[in-house]
C-alpha cells in the first residue's frame, strides 16, 4: 500500500473513530476542556511527597518580586549577595537595587551591541550571524559573568538609593523602544561602512549613539546615584549610618567577594559538549572590557556536590533551570511527576536531557537560588529549597521545592565559590574553553 503524502479524510475519519472508542479520550476532553490543562493534569501526590521542609534550610530576608520584567538572574545573584550584608550588618532583611544595575546592564549592553556590529560589517545582512544580533539587542536576561561584570565596574547600591519605576517593573515598553533605536543604529553603522566611512567616523558615531541610550534609560529608570547614605536599623535597634558611599565602595566593604573566586558549572549533556571541559559563547557578554561568560561541563552529581558543600557553610547559591518545565506555581512544587499531561493524551514525552537541549525543546530560562536542600541519612540529596523572585505569592510564600529527579533533568548551572569544587575541577576549570556559536542551546540567557 501506498502511503500518502497529504492528510486525507479517510485518515480523519478513523482518526476519529479511534478517539471515540477509547472511553478515556471522552474523560480526558472534558476535564481539560472545562478546567485547562495543566489544571486537568495536576497531580496532588507531589504536594505529599516535595514537602517544604529542608535538614539544612537558610534564613534571610524578604522575598523579593521582579514584576513584569526579565531581571531573574539579577534578582537571584543580589539575593546571594545580600545574604552577606545582613550577616555582616546584623539584619532581619535587606534589599538591593535591582534598577541600578539593570540601568548600568542595558547602556553597557548597547555598547556590547555596537560593537558587535563594528565587529561584523562584513557578514551579509540576511546572514545568521546579523540575524542572530538583531533578534534581541537588548534582552533583559543575562548570565552569571555578565552579572560580575557589573559589579566589578558599578558596584552594587541599596534599593532606597534607586528605588523601582514603572519602567523597571515593566520593562516591555522601554526595551521595545530601545531595541527599535539600537536596530536603527546597527543599520546606520553598516550603511556607513558600505559607504565608505571609516572605523573612527563610525565610532564617533557609536559615541553619539550611546548617549542617546543613556538619555532614555534615564528617563526610563531615573539616573543612577554617583554616591549614597545607607541608613538601616539593625535587629538591636542600633542605627547604622555610613555617608558619601559609591556602589564599589559599598561592595567592597559590605559584600566583600572576591567575585572571580565564583564560578559557573553547568550539566549539557550533548555529544557536542564533552564533560570536563570548558566552554564559552561567541558575542555572548554585555561589558566589552570584562570578562567572557565561560563555564565547566560536568555530569549533574557533581553540580549537587558543590551546591550542598557550600550550603552546608551557609551560603545560598545561585542557579539557572528550565523552570516552566514540569512545575506548579501553586504551592511552589517542581517535580517531573507533576503534571500527568502523557494520562491525558494517551501518549509519552520520552525525550532525554540532552535530546531535549540539541531539538530546542529546553534550555535556562530562570535563575533563582537554592537555599536549602533535604538529605537523606547518606546525604544524598532529596530536595532543594528554592528562592524565587516571584513575590510572596508564587509558590509558599515566594518559595519552591524541587525534587531531585527534576534538579538532573532541568536544571542547567550552578555557580559556586570555587573552593568547593575537587583539585581535578579547579585544574579543568583553568582551560581555554572551546568557542561555542552565538546560537547554542548554553548561551541562553535566564
Amino acid at each position: 500500500m501506498t502511503m500518502e503524502k497529504n492528510l486525507t479524510l479517510e485518515q480523519l475519519d478513523a482518526f476519529e473513530k479511534a478517539f471515540d472508542a477509547d472511553r478515556a479520550n471522552q474523560v480526558a476532553m472534558r476535564a481539560v476542556t472545562t478546567n485547562g490543562l495543566v489544571k486537568a493534569a495536576t497531580n496532588q501526590e507531589v504536594y505529599r511527597r516535595d514537602r517544604h521542609q529542608f535538614s539544612i534550610s537558610l534564613e534571610q530576608g524578604s522575598v523579593t518580586n521582579q514584576k513584569q520584567s526579565g531581571r531573574c538572574w539579577m534578582f537571584a545573584a543580589l539575593n546571594t549577595m545580600r545574604f552577606a550584608i545582613m550577616k555582616k550588618l546584623n539584619l532581619n532583611t535587606f534589599e538591593l537595587s535591582q534598577n541600578y544595575t539593570l540601568f548600568y546592564d542595558k547602556l553597557e549592553k548597547a555598547n556590547y551591541f555596537l560593537e558587535s556590529i563594528l565587529g561584523t560589517l562584513e557578514e551579509p545582512t540576511n546572514g545568521r550571524v546579523i540575524a542572530h544580533l538583531l533578534s534581541m539587542p537588548l534582552n533583559d536576561g543575562g548570565q552569571w559573568d555578565m552579572f560580575c561584570n557589573l559589579i566589578e565596574k558599578y558596584g552594587v547600591v541599596p534599593k532606597d538609593a534607586m528605588p523601582e519605576t514603572a519602567c523597571s517593573s515593566s520593562t516591555r515598553e522601554m526595551v521595545g523602544y530601545m531595541t527599535r533605536k539600537l536596530r536603527e543604529f546597527a543599520c546606520t553603522l553598516r550603511t556607513g561602512y558600505q559607504q565608505g566611512q571609516t572605523m573612527e567616523e563610525l565610532r564617533q558615531q557609536k559615541d553619539a549613539m550611546l548617549e542617546t541610550v543613556y538619555n532614555m534609560l534615564c528617563v526610563c529608570l531615573g539616573k543612577p546615584p554617583r554616591t549614597f547614605t545607607l541608613e538601616v536599623r539593625d535587629k538591636d535597634k542600633r542605627f547604622i549610618r555610613h555617608e558619601g558611599l559609591t556602589g564599589k565602595e559599598f561592595f567592597e566593604k559590605y559584600v566583600g567577594w572576591s567575585l572571580s573566586d565564583y564560578v559557573s558549572l553547568i550539566n549539557a549533556p550533548t555529544a557536542d559538549k564533552p564533560y570536563h571541559k570548558t566552554y564559552t559563547v561567541k558575542l555572548l557578554g554585555n561589558v566589552v572590557e570584562g570578562r567572557p561568560v565561560k563555564y565547566l561541563n560536568l555530569p549533574v552529581e557533581n553540580l549537587k556536590a558543590a551546591a550542598i558543600a557550600q550550603m552546608k557553610d551557609g551560603q545560598p547559591v545561585w542557579f539557572g533551570c528550565d523552570v516552566g518545565q514540569c512545575s506548579l506555581r501553586e504551592g511552589g512544587v517542581m517535580d517531573l511527576e507533576a503534571i500527568k499531561a502523557g494520562d491525558l493524551f494517551g501518549t509519552e514525552f520520552p525525550m532525554t536531557k540532552a535530546q531535549r537541549l540539541d531539538y530546542g525543546e529546553s534550555l535556562m530560562t530562570h535563575a533563582m537560588v537554592f537555599q536549602g536542600v533535604e538529605l537523606d541519612e547518606n546525604g544524598r540529596p532529596l530536595r532543594w529549597r528554592v528562592e524565587n523572585s516571584w513575590g510572596k505569592d508564587a509558590g509558599v510564600d515566594g518559595y519552591y521545592v524541587m525534587s531531585d529527579d527534576w534538579f538532573t533533568e532541568y536544571t542547567y548551572q550552578v555557580v559556586v565559590n570555587k573552593k568547593y569544587l575537587t583539585a581535578q575541577q579547579v585544574e579543568e576549570l583553568a582551560q581555554e574553553p572551546i568557542q561555542l556559536e552565538p546560537w547554542d542551546p548554553m548561551g541562553s540567557l535566564a
